[in-house]
């Protein structure tokens, strides 16, 4: 066979390889199998990129030339796209690897049926790996340009993690897989404040970091499911308090976004009722959808605002009897210990408030009426 046709048919094979419907699939699963940390990457994304790397090279070996500059260019915004969606350098390297070894295996089964002969196919793999090499310096090099300024700062490695993951989509997946979080069963995000680092590592796996002055942990496995689940601080003292932490889950990682304002709207519900320890959104739903309603608490003001003035100097006396009331589940005594006053004056309070405001706070709906309009007049007031 004539030199140039011997070239030609090792080209028509690469070709062939490359075409085959079946094989880049099968490609694109082994290498979200092995690389774990693109295993969150949408197979779309994997294949797309796969497939132009191996059309350029494909050509670079039809004319027998290293990579032109408009290749480098799309090696370039991969290595700019990977570096964003946060995927190490390595494990964008190892994943062309496990492709290139997967085409390159298929080409050697095929050869000898194609005319190509063993020594022609050692060639075209010589040239191809002087084309990937120059492939792969540019890719490194335009993925470490595009973290430059992105990097997180020594110690905040877990809170840029955190952020990518709290952003959904794909970015999430990655997160999740950079963190070596296990997902099997969903993911569950706990919301509290700073100081209880310590305690939440300590039931690993979790991903926690302080974002935005909350801190955040992701964990694999329900806070109640670890005993003993106590968010003690990192620096305890004596007597300290329990604190009090939301939870929301679980949920895929690619969901945590909305999963996490569920998780700080808990804690707020539960900080305003007193309530310590982890407390999930399912418990506060009803507290959680009130006192994220600025506005229809305003309403509720407006509504009963003549009742405030009739009270006059008695009003905040009034308000914090019902309140204390409503959650002692309407006991006077209970209620009366806490105020440090007789059982009758809350039974007489309360009646004054059903009086004034016409809402009575013994039925269902009225005592979530009375609840929120007592606690806004409480704190209207301070």
């Amino acid at each position: 066979m004539h030199p140039a046709d011997d070239w030609t048919a090792v080209v028509e094979l690469i070709e062939r390889v490359v075409g085959d419907e079946d094989l880049l699939p099968s490609v694109i699963a082994g290498v979200r199998t092995t690389v774990r940390e693109v295993a969150g990457l949408p197979p779309s994304d994997i294949a797309g990129h796969t497939r132009a790397l191996l059309v350029a090279a494909t050509r670079a070996l039809a004319a027998r030339r290293g990579p032109t500059e408009a290749e480098l260019s799309f090696v370039e915004e991969l290595g700019v796209t990977r570096a964003r969606q946060g995927v190490p350098i390595e494990a964008v390297l190892s994943a062309i690897h496990v492709a290139e070894r997967a085409i390159w295996a298929r080409a050697r089964e095929l050869a000898g049926s194609e005319g190509v002969g063993a020594d022609r196919l050692l060639d075209a793999r010589e040239l191809y790996d002087d084309w990937a090499d120059a492939v792969r310096a540019r890719l490194i090099t335009a993925h470490r340009a595009a973290k430059i300024g992105t990097e997180p700062q020594r110690g905040g490695r877990d809170a840029a993690i955190l952020r990518r993951l709290l952003q959904g989509g794909s970015a999430a997946a990655l997160a999740v897989a950079e963190a070596g979080l296990p997902v099997a069963d969903g993911l569950w995000v706990l919301v509290t404040r700073p100081g209880a680092e310590r305690a939440l590592r300590e039931h690993l796996p979790v991903l926690c970091a302080v974002v935005d002055d909350l801190l955040i942990g992701v964990l694999s496995r329900e806070p109640s499911s670890l005993v003993p689940f106590s968010l003690v601080p990192s620096s305890p003292v004596p007597s300290s308090p329990v604190p009090t932490a939301g939870l929301a889950g679980p949920a895929e990682p690619e969901k945590l976004a909305p999963v996490q304002r569920l998780a700080a709207a808990a804690l707020a519900a539960a900080e305003t009722t007193g309530r310590t320890g982890v407390v999930h959104i399912a418990d506060v739903a009803w507290l959680a959808a009130l006192t994220e309603r600025a506005d229809l608490a305003a309403v509720l003001l407006d509504r009963h605002q003549r009742a405030w003035a009739t009270l006059g100097s008695n009003a905040e006396p009034v308000a914090r009897a019902v309140l204390t009331w409503l959650e002692s589940d309407r006991d006077v005594t209970v209620a009366g210990g806490k105020l440090f006053v007789h059982p009758n004056t809350v039974r007489n309070r309360v009646q004054r408030f059903a009086e004034v405001t016409g809402i009575d706070p013994v039925s269902t709906f009225g005592a979530t009426n009375a609840w929120w309009l007592c606690r806004t007049w409480l704190r209207e007031a301070t």
